[in-house]
Protein backbone atom coordinates (compact mmCIF):
# COMPACT_ATOMS: atom_id res chain seq x y z
CA UNK A 1 0.00 0.00 0.00
CA UNK A 2 1.46 3.09 -1.17
CA UNK A 3 1.23 6.97 0.87
CA UNK A 4 -1.43 7.56 -2.49
CA UNK A 5 -3.71 4.41 -1.09
CA UNK A 6 -3.25 5.65 2.31
CA UNK A 7 -5.19 8.71 1.52
CA UNK A 8 -7.59 7.13 -1.02
CA UNK A 9 -8.67 4.73 2.10
CA UNK A 10 -8.78 7.75 4.40
CA UNK A 11 -11.65 9.47 1.70
CA UNK A 12 -8.11 12.66 1.77
CA UNK A 13 -8.00 12.41 -1.92
CA UNK A 14 -10.27 10.42 -4.60
CA UNK A 15 -9.48 8.01 -7.27
CA UNK A 16 -10.54 11.32 -9.99
CA UNK A 17 -7.32 12.90 -8.03
CA UNK A 18 -4.88 9.70 -8.53
CA UNK A 19 -4.64 9.81 -12.19
CA UNK A 20 -3.55 13.19 -12.05
CA UNK A 21 -1.03 12.59 -9.46
CA UNK A 22 0.47 9.96 -11.09
CA UNK A 23 0.80 12.28 -14.83
CA UNK A 24 2.45 15.09 -12.54
CA UNK A 25 5.43 12.62 -10.57
CA UNK A 26 6.12 10.96 -13.75
CA UNK A 27 6.65 14.99 -15.03
CA UNK A 28 9.04 15.15 -12.36
CA UNK A 29 7.08 17.10 -9.84
CA UNK A 30 7.43 15.92 -6.04
CA UNK A 31 4.72 13.97 -4.45
CA UNK A 32 4.57 16.51 -1.14
CA UNK A 33 4.30 19.91 -3.66
CA UNK A 34 1.55 18.03 -5.57
CA UNK A 35 -0.82 16.93 -2.56
CA UNK A 36 -0.14 20.99 -1.25
CA UNK A 37 -1.35 21.90 -4.22
CA UNK A 38 -4.41 19.65 -3.70
CA UNK A 39 -5.32 20.91 -0.44
CA UNK A 40 -3.80 17.93 1.61
CA UNK A 41 -2.90 19.59 5.40
CA UNK A 42 0.88 18.21 6.03
CA UNK A 43 -0.16 16.78 8.86
CA UNK A 44 -2.00 14.09 6.72
CA UNK A 45 1.14 13.76 4.02
CA UNK A 46 3.22 13.74 7.13
CA UNK A 47 1.02 10.96 8.77
CA UNK A 48 -0.02 9.33 5.50
CA UNK A 49 3.87 8.43 5.12
CA UNK A 50 4.44 7.53 8.67
CA UNK A 51 1.71 4.38 8.54
CA UNK A 52 3.38 3.23 4.88
CA UNK A 53 6.79 2.92 6.13
CA UNK A 54 5.65 1.99 9.39
CA UNK A 55 7.76 4.94 11.10
CA UNK A 56 5.94 6.82 14.22
CA UNK A 57 5.55 10.71 12.97
CA UNK A 58 5.96 13.71 15.93
CA UNK A 59 5.27 16.79 15.34
CA UNK A 60 7.30 18.77 17.40
CA UNK A 61 4.87 22.50 17.33
CA UNK A 62 6.48 24.45 20.40
CA UNK A 63 8.95 22.07 21.80
CA UNK A 64 12.44 22.92 22.33
CA UNK A 65 15.39 20.95 21.58
CA UNK A 66 17.32 19.86 24.92
CA UNK A 67 21.29 21.18 24.29
CA UNK A 68 22.38 18.21 25.85
CA UNK A 69 20.63 16.60 22.68
CA UNK A 70 21.99 18.93 19.61
CA UNK A 71 25.40 17.67 20.86
CA UNK A 72 25.29 14.30 19.64
CA UNK A 73 24.99 15.27 15.85
CA UNK A 74 27.12 17.85 14.64
CA UNK A 75 25.21 20.80 12.49
CA UNK A 76 26.66 20.20 9.63
CA UNK A 77 25.77 16.01 9.38
CA UNK A 78 22.03 17.81 10.66
CA UNK A 79 22.09 19.99 7.32
CA UNK A 80 23.46 17.39 4.88
CA UNK A 81 21.36 14.86 5.38
CA UNK A 82 18.34 16.35 7.19
CA UNK A 83 17.99 14.30 10.39
CA UNK A 84 18.09 16.60 13.56
CA UNK A 85 17.90 15.16 17.62
CA UNK A 86 14.66 15.87 18.81
CA UNK A 87 15.06 14.25 22.35
CA UNK A 88 16.77 12.23 24.81
CA UNK A 89 14.54 9.99 26.86
CA UNK A 90 15.83 7.28 28.91
CA UNK A 91 19.28 7.17 26.94
CA UNK A 92 17.71 6.78 23.72
CA UNK A 93 18.29 9.80 21.17
CA UNK A 94 15.44 10.76 19.56
CA UNK A 95 15.97 11.60 16.10
CA UNK A 96 13.10 13.33 13.45
CA UNK A 97 14.61 12.65 9.95
CA UNK A 98 12.71 14.33 6.89
CA UNK A 99 13.66 11.19 4.58
CA UNK A 100 13.52 8.01 5.80
CA UNK A 101 14.04 6.58 2.40
CA UNK A 102 17.33 7.96 2.14
CA UNK A 103 20.07 5.58 2.44
CA UNK A 104 22.74 7.63 2.85
CA UNK A 105 21.49 9.55 6.10
CA UNK A 106 20.17 6.01 7.52
CA UNK A 107 24.04 4.82 6.89
CA UNK A 108 25.77 8.57 8.26
CA UNK A 109 22.90 8.30 11.72
CA UNK A 110 24.59 4.33 12.34
CA UNK A 111 27.40 5.96 12.30
CA UNK A 112 27.11 8.62 14.29
CA UNK A 113 24.91 6.93 17.09
CA UNK A 114 27.81 4.34 17.34
CA UNK A 115 30.65 6.06 17.20
CA UNK A 116 28.54 8.35 20.75
CA UNK A 117 27.49 4.52 21.89
CA UNK A 118 24.25 6.04 22.24
CA UNK A 119 21.06 3.84 20.45
CA UNK A 120 18.20 6.11 18.74
CA UNK A 121 14.60 5.70 17.26
CA UNK A 122 13.60 7.30 13.94
CA UNK A 123 10.57 9.46 13.89
CA UNK A 124 9.20 11.14 10.65
CA UNK A 125 9.11 14.94 10.88
CA UNK A 126 7.84 17.88 8.75
CA UNK A 127 10.47 20.09 6.62
CA UNK A 128 9.17 23.00 8.87
CA UNK A 129 10.14 21.48 12.40
CA UNK A 130 13.62 20.33 10.90
CA UNK A 131 13.81 23.71 9.98
CA UNK A 132 13.40 24.71 13.29
CA UNK A 133 15.29 22.70 15.14
CA UNK A 134 18.53 23.74 12.62
CA UNK A 135 17.46 26.69 14.29
CA UNK A 136 18.60 25.92 17.24
CA UNK A 137 21.83 24.77 16.50
CA UNK A 138 22.38 28.53 15.20
CA UNK A 139 20.55 30.38 17.36
CA UNK A 140 19.28 31.34 21.16
CA UNK A 141 15.75 32.15 20.05
CA UNK A 142 13.25 34.37 22.30
CA UNK A 143 14.15 35.94 25.17
CA UNK A 144 17.54 35.43 26.32
CA UNK A 145 17.40 34.60 30.05
CA UNK A 146 14.53 31.96 28.98
CA UNK A 147 17.03 30.18 26.46
CA UNK A 148 19.95 30.45 28.65
CA UNK A 149 17.86 28.62 31.41
CA UNK A 150 18.26 25.30 29.19
CA UNK A 151 22.03 25.51 29.06
CA UNK A 152 23.32 23.10 32.09
CA UNK A 153 27.06 24.06 31.01
CA UNK A 154 28.43 27.16 32.45
CA UNK A 155 31.77 27.92 31.47
CA UNK A 156 33.70 29.55 34.51
CA UNK A 157 36.54 32.37 33.37
CA UNK A 158 39.40 33.14 34.50
CA UNK A 159 40.23 36.72 33.92
CA UNK A 160 44.05 38.16 33.63
CA UNK A 161 44.23 41.36 34.51
CA UNK A 162 40.52 42.31 34.70
CA UNK A 163 38.79 45.48 35.73
CA UNK A 164 37.38 45.71 39.41
CA UNK A 165 33.33 46.40 38.58
CA UNK A 166 33.62 48.79 41.38
CA UNK A 167 35.68 51.17 39.67
CA UNK A 168 32.87 52.14 37.08
CA UNK A 169 33.67 56.11 36.91
CA UNK A 170 30.51 57.36 34.57
CA UNK A 171 26.71 56.45 34.06
CA UNK A 172 27.29 54.72 30.89
CA UNK A 173 29.94 52.65 32.31
CA UNK A 174 28.08 52.16 35.57
CA UNK A 175 25.08 51.08 33.05
CA UNK A 176 27.04 48.82 31.99
CA UNK A 177 27.30 47.08 34.42
CA UNK A 178 24.66 46.67 36.20
CA UNK A 179 23.05 45.19 32.69
CA UNK A 180 26.39 42.35 33.15
CA UNK A 181 24.10 39.94 34.68
CA UNK A 182 23.63 36.34 34.90
CA UNK A 183 22.22 35.51 31.40
CA UNK A 184 24.78 37.75 29.75
CA UNK A 185 27.82 36.11 31.21
CA UNK A 186 26.43 32.96 30.04
CA UNK A 187 26.03 34.44 26.57
CA UNK A 188 29.69 35.44 26.08
CA UNK A 189 30.32 31.72 28.34
CA UNK A 190 28.57 29.62 25.85
CA UNK A 191 29.79 31.39 22.85
CA UNK A 192 33.52 31.15 24.15
CA UNK A 193 33.01 27.21 24.37
CA UNK A 194 31.15 26.29 21.60
CA UNK A 195 33.87 28.37 19.30
CA UNK A 196 36.59 26.19 21.05
CA UNK A 197 35.29 23.17 21.18
CA UNK A 198 34.53 23.09 17.41
CA UNK A 199 38.17 24.37 16.80
CA UNK A 200 37.28 27.88 15.75
CA UNK A 201 40.15 30.27 15.05
CA UNK A 202 37.70 33.70 15.10
CA UNK A 203 34.76 34.59 16.93
CA UNK A 204 32.91 37.63 15.32
CA UNK A 205 30.30 39.07 16.84
CA UNK A 206 28.52 41.80 14.75
CA UNK A 207 25.08 43.78 15.21
CA UNK A 208 23.04 42.98 11.83
CA UNK A 209 20.01 45.78 12.76
CA UNK A 210 17.48 43.30 14.04
CA UNK A 211 19.66 40.53 15.32
CA UNK A 212 23.28 39.60 16.85
CA UNK A 213 24.93 37.43 14.39
CA UNK A 214 27.77 35.02 15.85
CA UNK A 215 30.28 34.10 13.11
CA UNK A 216 33.05 30.87 13.84
CA UNK A 217 35.95 31.08 11.34
CA UNK A 218 36.39 27.36 11.24
CA UNK A 219 39.79 25.80 8.32
CA UNK A 220 39.46 29.31 7.49
CA UNK A 221 35.74 29.70 6.60
CA UNK A 222 32.76 31.77 8.58
CA UNK A 223 29.71 29.93 9.57
CA UNK A 224 26.84 31.75 11.21
CA UNK A 225 26.60 29.88 15.09
CA UNK A 226 24.42 32.02 16.69
CA UNK A 227 21.99 34.56 16.45
CA UNK A 228 21.30 36.98 19.56
CA UNK A 229 18.37 39.65 19.73
CA UNK A 230 19.79 42.96 19.52
CA UNK A 231 18.98 44.45 23.11
CA UNK A 232 21.57 42.03 24.24
CA UNK A 233 24.24 43.91 21.97
CA UNK A 234 25.59 46.29 24.42
CA UNK A 235 25.35 44.00 27.71
CA UNK A 236 27.18 41.47 25.43
CA UNK A 237 29.78 43.93 24.31
CA UNK A 238 30.18 45.41 27.98
CA UNK A 239 30.58 41.96 29.32
CA UNK A 240 33.70 40.92 26.89
CA UNK A 241 35.14 45.06 27.59
CA UNK A 242 35.34 44.31 31.03
CA UNK A 243 37.20 40.68 30.62
CA UNK A 244 39.64 42.17 28.35
CA UNK A 245 40.04 45.13 30.46
CA UNK A 246 39.21 47.82 27.89
CA UNK A 247 37.47 50.90 28.05
CA UNK A 248 33.44 50.66 28.42
CA UNK A 249 32.95 54.34 27.31
CA UNK A 250 34.82 54.66 24.63
CA UNK A 251 32.58 53.48 21.56
CA UNK A 252 33.80 55.71 18.91
CA UNK A 253 37.62 54.05 18.64
CA UNK A 254 38.81 50.42 17.92
CA UNK A 255 40.06 48.95 20.74
CA UNK A 256 42.07 45.81 21.50
CA UNK A 257 42.93 43.48 24.58
CA UNK A 258 42.95 40.05 25.90
CA UNK A 259 41.72 37.75 28.22
CA UNK A 260 41.84 33.88 29.55
CA UNK A 261 39.21 31.36 30.05
CA UNK A 262 39.81 27.86 31.15
CA UNK A 263 37.47 25.48 29.57
CA UNK A 264 37.86 21.87 30.03
CA UNK A 265 40.89 22.44 32.16
CA UNK A 266 42.38 23.97 29.57
CA UNK A 267 43.69 27.61 29.21
CA UNK A 268 42.50 29.35 26.14
CA UNK A 269 44.02 32.51 25.47
CA UNK A 270 41.63 35.13 23.62
CA UNK A 271 42.86 38.04 21.58
CA UNK A 272 40.34 40.98 21.32
CA UNK A 273 39.23 43.73 18.93
CA UNK A 274 36.35 46.30 18.59
CA UNK A 275 35.41 48.18 15.38
CA UNK A 276 32.96 50.77 15.79
CA UNK A 277 30.06 50.22 12.97
CA UNK A 278 26.71 51.68 11.87
CA UNK A 279 24.69 49.59 14.12
CA UNK A 280 27.21 49.33 17.04
CA UNK A 281 30.37 47.74 17.71
CA UNK A 282 31.68 44.85 16.13
CA UNK A 283 34.13 42.30 18.97
CA UNK A 284 36.36 39.94 17.16
CA UNK A 285 38.00 37.60 19.28
CA UNK A 286 41.20 35.20 18.23
CA UNK A 287 41.34 32.23 19.92
CA UNK A 288 44.81 30.73 21.04
CA UNK A 289 44.66 27.35 22.62
CA UNK A 290 48.28 27.46 24.22
CA UNK A 291 47.82 23.77 25.31
CA UNK A 292 48.15 23.10 21.45
CA UNK A 293 51.37 24.57 21.90
CA UNK A 294 53.50 25.93 18.52
CA UNK A 295 53.76 23.02 15.65
CA UNK A 296 57.19 21.79 14.39
CA UNK A 297 58.17 22.27 10.78
CA UNK A 298 57.40 18.90 10.05
CA UNK A 299 53.61 19.22 10.74
CA UNK A 300 52.71 22.81 9.11
CA UNK A 301 53.39 21.11 5.55
CA UNK A 302 56.97 21.10 5.63
CA UNK A 303 58.63 18.13 3.51
CA UNK A 304 61.60 17.02 1.76
CA UNK A 305 63.81 19.78 0.09
CA UNK A 306 61.47 22.62 1.40
CA UNK A 307 62.43 21.06 5.05
CA UNK A 308 65.73 20.63 4.92
CA UNK A 309 66.32 24.53 2.97
CA UNK A 310 64.64 26.02 5.81
CA UNK A 311 66.64 23.89 8.33
CA UNK A 312 69.76 24.30 7.38
CA UNK A 313 68.71 27.98 6.80
CA UNK A 314 67.98 28.46 10.76
CA UNK A 315 71.34 26.79 11.51
CA UNK A 316 73.06 29.88 9.73
CA UNK A 317 74.91 32.30 12.36
CA UNK A 318 73.16 35.65 10.61
CA UNK A 319 71.13 36.60 7.61
CA UNK A 320 67.54 37.26 6.66
CA UNK A 321 64.83 34.74 6.33
CA UNK A 322 61.62 36.11 4.85
CA UNK A 323 58.10 34.52 4.92
CA UNK A 324 55.81 35.62 2.42
CA UNK A 325 52.24 35.39 1.59
CA UNK A 326 49.15 37.71 2.22
CA UNK A 327 46.57 37.69 5.66
CA UNK A 328 45.64 34.75 6.78
CA UNK A 329 48.21 32.70 5.88
CA UNK A 330 49.96 31.07 8.51
CA UNK A 331 53.47 33.02 8.15
CA UNK A 332 52.86 33.81 12.40
CA UNK A 333 52.36 30.15 12.83
CA UNK A 334 55.55 29.31 10.54
CA UNK A 335 57.63 31.93 12.20
CA UNK A 336 56.56 30.21 15.87
CA UNK A 337 57.67 27.07 14.33
CA UNK A 338 61.03 28.03 12.98
CA UNK A 339 61.89 29.33 16.19
CA UNK A 340 60.80 26.59 18.43
CA UNK A 341 63.86 24.44 16.58
CA UNK A 342 66.68 27.35 17.36
CA UNK A 343 68.88 26.77 20.61
CA UNK A 344 66.96 29.11 23.17
CA UNK A 345 69.32 28.07 25.71
CA UNK A 346 72.78 28.73 23.97
CA UNK A 347 71.25 31.92 22.28
CA UNK A 348 69.76 35.32 23.21
CA UNK A 349 66.27 34.87 21.06
CA UNK A 350 64.15 38.44 21.19
CA UNK A 351 61.18 39.02 19.18
CA UNK A 352 58.99 41.80 18.22
CA UNK A 353 55.26 41.16 17.38
CA UNK A 354 51.82 42.70 17.29
CA UNK A 355 50.31 40.69 19.03
CA UNK A 356 52.01 38.28 20.43
CA UNK A 357 50.14 34.97 19.87
CA UNK A 358 51.93 32.15 21.85
CA UNK A 359 54.38 32.75 24.79
CA UNK A 360 57.34 30.60 23.81
CA UNK A 361 59.57 29.71 26.59
CA UNK A 362 63.37 31.01 26.49
CA UNK A 363 62.14 34.07 23.85
CA UNK A 364 62.04 37.50 25.12
CA UNK A 365 58.87 38.63 23.28
CA UNK A 366 57.54 42.13 22.94
CA UNK A 367 54.33 43.64 21.90
CA UNK A 368 55.08 46.87 19.69
CA UNK A 369 52.63 49.74 20.70
CA UNK A 370 52.73 51.98 17.84
CA UNK A 371 50.09 54.39 19.69
CA UNK A 372 52.80 55.24 21.99
CA UNK A 373 55.95 55.35 19.27
CA UNK A 374 57.24 51.83 20.40
CA UNK A 375 57.03 50.41 16.33
CA UNK A 376 59.14 47.51 14.85
CA UNK A 377 61.43 50.01 13.83
CA UNK A 378 62.29 51.87 16.97
CA UNK A 379 61.68 47.97 19.02
CA UNK A 380 64.12 46.69 16.60
CA UNK A 381 66.85 49.67 17.35
CA UNK A 382 66.64 48.68 21.15
CA UNK A 383 66.61 44.50 20.56
CA UNK A 384 70.13 45.42 19.10
CA UNK A 385 71.27 46.79 22.11
CA UNK A 386 70.10 44.02 24.03
CA UNK A 387 73.00 41.67 22.47
CA UNK A 388 70.53 39.20 20.71
CA UNK A 389 71.85 36.06 18.83
CA UNK A 390 67.97 35.64 16.89
CA UNK A 391 65.32 38.82 16.47
CA UNK A 392 62.14 37.57 15.18
CA UNK A 393 60.27 40.67 13.72
CA UNK A 394 56.37 40.45 13.39
CA UNK A 395 56.41 41.96 10.04
CA UNK A 396 58.40 44.46 7.98
CA UNK A 397 55.74 47.13 6.96
CA UNK A 398 57.74 50.26 6.16
CA UNK A 399 60.89 51.01 4.85
CA UNK A 400 62.56 52.13 7.67
CA UNK A 401 62.07 48.42 9.32
CA UNK A 402 63.44 46.78 6.28
CA UNK A 403 66.53 48.81 6.74
CA UNK A 404 66.83 47.78 9.82
CA UNK A 405 66.09 44.25 9.25
CA UNK A 406 68.88 44.06 7.01
CA UNK A 407 71.42 46.12 8.80
CA UNK A 408 70.92 43.61 12.06
CA UNK A 409 71.29 40.47 9.43
CA UNK A 410 74.93 42.48 8.09
CA UNK A 411 76.10 42.68 11.57
CA UNK A 412 75.85 39.07 12.55
CA UNK A 413 72.47 38.66 13.80
CA UNK A 414 69.63 35.95 12.66
CA UNK A 415 67.05 37.80 11.66
CA UNK A 416 62.68 35.82 10.81
CA UNK A 417 60.11 38.16 9.54
CA UNK A 418 57.31 38.15 7.16
CA UNK A 419 56.29 40.19 4.25
CA UNK A 420 53.24 40.60 1.37
CA UNK A 421 54.07 39.56 -1.82
CA UNK A 422 52.59 37.28 -3.93
CA UNK A 423 55.49 34.87 -4.28
CA UNK A 424 58.68 33.49 -3.34
CA UNK A 425 60.45 35.58 -5.94
CA UNK A 426 58.60 38.71 -5.33
CA UNK A 427 60.46 39.12 -2.03
CA UNK A 428 63.43 40.47 -3.80
CA UNK A 429 61.60 43.63 -6.04
CA UNK A 430 59.77 44.11 -3.01
CA UNK A 431 62.39 44.63 -0.81
CA UNK A 432 64.31 47.03 -3.57
CA UNK A 433 60.92 48.94 -3.36
CA UNK A 434 61.10 49.40 -0.08
CA UNK A 435 64.56 51.26 -0.39
CA UNK A 436 66.97 48.29 -0.16
CA UNK A 437 69.82 48.45 -2.18
CA UNK A 438 70.44 45.52 -4.20
CA UNK A 439 73.92 45.18 -3.20
CA UNK A 440 72.84 45.01 0.60
CA UNK A 441 70.05 42.34 -0.29
CA UNK A 442 72.10 39.67 -2.00
CA UNK A 443 74.46 39.06 1.09
CA UNK A 444 71.92 39.07 3.76
CA UNK A 445 68.73 37.41 2.44
CA UNK A 446 68.98 33.85 2.66
CA UNK A 447 65.40 32.30 2.12
CA UNK A 448 62.41 33.84 1.05
CA UNK A 449 59.57 31.80 1.63
CA UNK A 450 55.85 32.16 -0.13
CA UNK A 451 53.10 29.85 1.60
CA UNK A 452 48.94 29.09 1.26
CA UNK A 453 46.70 27.65 3.52
CA UNK A 454 45.13 24.33 2.08
CA UNK A 455 42.04 22.36 3.48
CA UNK A 456 43.28 18.79 4.27
CA UNK A 457 41.10 15.30 4.34
CA UNK A 458 39.73 13.92 7.28
CA UNK A 459 41.12 10.41 7.95
CA UNK A 460 39.50 7.61 5.40
CA UNK A 461 37.91 10.40 3.30
CA UNK A 462 38.17 11.08 -0.13
CA UNK A 463 37.12 9.46 -3.26
CA UNK A 464 39.43 8.25 -6.14
CA UNK A 465 39.69 10.32 -9.17
CA UNK A 466 41.75 9.13 -11.96
CA UNK A 467 44.44 10.94 -13.54
CA UNK A 468 43.39 11.77 -17.35
CA UNK A 469 41.83 14.31 -19.61
CA UNK A 470 42.11 17.89 -18.83
CA UNK A 471 43.10 16.78 -15.18
CA UNK A 472 46.45 14.88 -16.85
CA UNK A 473 46.69 17.96 -19.06
CA UNK A 474 47.13 20.34 -16.41
CA UNK A 475 49.67 18.46 -14.48
CA UNK A 476 51.84 17.50 -17.86
CA UNK A 477 51.64 21.41 -17.96
CA UNK A 478 52.01 22.89 -14.47
CA UNK A 479 55.64 20.67 -14.78
CA UNK A 480 56.27 21.22 -18.75
CA UNK A 481 59.19 23.50 -17.89
CA UNK A 482 60.89 21.44 -14.80
CA UNK A 483 63.96 20.40 -15.96
CA UNK A 484 64.19 16.10 -16.05
CA UNK A 485 66.61 15.88 -13.31
CA UNK A 486 64.42 17.26 -11.04
CA UNK A 487 61.02 15.32 -12.64
CA UNK A 488 62.12 12.59 -11.79
CA UNK A 489 61.69 12.94 -8.02
CA UNK A 490 58.12 13.95 -8.47
CA UNK A 491 55.45 11.29 -7.11
CA UNK A 492 53.45 10.96 -10.00
CA UNK A 493 50.47 9.20 -9.40
CA UNK A 494 47.81 7.51 -11.63
CA UNK A 495 45.26 8.84 -8.86
CA UNK A 496 44.27 12.02 -7.04
CA UNK A 497 41.81 12.83 -4.26
CA UNK A 498 38.79 14.47 -4.21
CA UNK A 499 36.53 15.82 -1.75
CA UNK A 500 33.64 13.18 -0.40
CA UNK A 501 31.17 14.00 2.28
CA UNK A 502 31.77 10.92 5.16
CA UNK A 503 29.47 10.56 8.03
CA UNK A 504 31.04 12.53 10.71
CA UNK A 505 32.26 15.46 8.06
CA UNK A 506 29.96 16.47 5.58
CA UNK A 507 32.12 18.95 4.25
CA UNK A 508 35.00 16.67 3.15
CA UNK A 509 37.97 18.53 4.76
CA UNK A 510 39.03 19.03 8.07
CA UNK A 511 42.22 21.17 9.41
CA UNK A 512 44.47 23.15 7.10
CA UNK A 513 47.87 22.98 6.38
CA UNK A 514 50.20 25.25 3.99
CA UNK A 515 51.56 24.52 0.72
CA UNK A 516 55.00 26.36 -0.06
CA UNK A 517 57.84 27.94 -2.33
CA UNK A 518 61.43 28.64 -1.28
CA UNK A 519 64.30 30.72 -3.09
CA UNK A 520 67.37 30.00 -1.66
CA UNK A 521 69.93 32.83 -1.99
CA UNK A 522 73.41 31.51 -4.60
CA UNK A 523 75.72 33.43 -6.43
CA UNK A 524 73.56 32.73 -9.39
CA UNK A 525 70.62 34.53 -7.94
CA UNK A 526 72.99 36.89 -6.45
CA UNK A 527 74.90 38.00 -9.76
CA UNK A 528 70.53 38.52 -11.18
CA UNK A 529 70.33 41.07 -7.99
CA UNK A 530 72.56 42.89 -9.08
CA UNK A 531 71.90 43.17 -12.76
CA UNK A 532 68.60 43.04 -13.35
CA UNK A 533 66.31 42.07 -10.08
CA UNK A 534 62.69 41.73 -11.96
CA UNK A 535 60.88 39.11 -10.79
CA UNK A 536 60.52 36.95 -14.37
CA UNK A 537 64.14 36.65 -14.31
CA UNK A 538 64.20 35.69 -11.11
CA UNK A 539 61.99 32.95 -11.51
CA UNK A 540 63.12 31.84 -14.71
CA UNK A 541 66.48 30.80 -13.01
CA UNK A 542 65.15 29.19 -9.91
CA UNK A 543 63.14 27.05 -12.12
CA UNK A 544 66.13 26.12 -13.57
CA UNK A 545 67.56 25.17 -10.46
CA UNK A 546 64.00 22.76 -9.64
CA UNK A 547 62.10 25.02 -7.42
CA UNK A 548 58.59 24.07 -7.32
CA UNK A 549 56.17 26.68 -6.68
CA UNK A 550 52.98 26.27 -4.36
CA UNK A 551 50.89 24.75 -6.71
CA UNK A 552 53.21 22.28 -7.64
CA UNK A 553 53.75 21.51 -3.50
CA UNK A 554 49.73 20.98 -3.09
CA UNK A 555 49.70 18.91 -6.33
CA UNK A 556 52.53 16.73 -4.30
CA UNK A 557 50.51 16.52 -1.94
CA UNK A 558 47.35 15.35 -3.56
CA UNK A 559 49.07 12.96 -5.47
CA UNK A 560 50.25 11.34 -1.67
CA UNK A 561 46.23 12.05 -0.83
CA UNK A 562 46.97 14.67 2.00
CA UNK A 563 45.00 17.60 0.63
CA UNK A 564 41.79 17.08 -2.09
CA UNK A 565 42.73 17.92 -5.65
CA UNK A 566 40.06 20.54 -5.53
CA UNK A 567 42.35 22.62 -3.37
CA UNK A 568 45.18 22.74 -5.93
CA UNK A 569 42.78 24.75 -8.29
CA UNK A 570 42.86 27.71 -5.64
CA UNK A 571 46.48 28.55 -6.05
Amino acid sequence: MSVIDILLNKNLINKDNIKEIKNRISGGEPLDKILLEMGIRPEDILSARGEYLNIPVRNLGDTTVPFEALDYIPEESAAHYKFVPIGLKEGVLEVGIVDPDNIEARDALNFIASKNNVPYKIFIISIDDYSKVIESYKGIGGEVSKALSELETVLSVDVEGSVDLKQAKTDEESNAIIIEDAPVVKIVATIVRYATEGNASDVHIEHMRDKIRVRFRVDGTLNTSLVLPPQVHSAVVARIKVLSNMKLDEKRKPQDGRFSARIDGRKIDFRVSTFPAYYGEKVVMRILDQEKGVKGLDQIGLTGKNLALIREAIDRPYGLILITGPTGSGKSTSLYSMLNEVDREGENVLSLEDPIEYNMDGVSQSQVRPEIGYTFASGLRTTLRQDPDIIMVGEIRDNETAQLAVQAALTGHLVFSTLHTNNAAGVIPRLIDMGIDPYLIAPTLILAIAQRLVGTFPPGAGKPIPVEGSIKMMIDKQFSDLPEQYKKDIPFSDTVYGIAPTPDCPRGTRGRMAVFEVLKMDKEIESIILKNPNELEISRILRQKGMLTMKEDAMIKAFQKIIPFEEVNKL
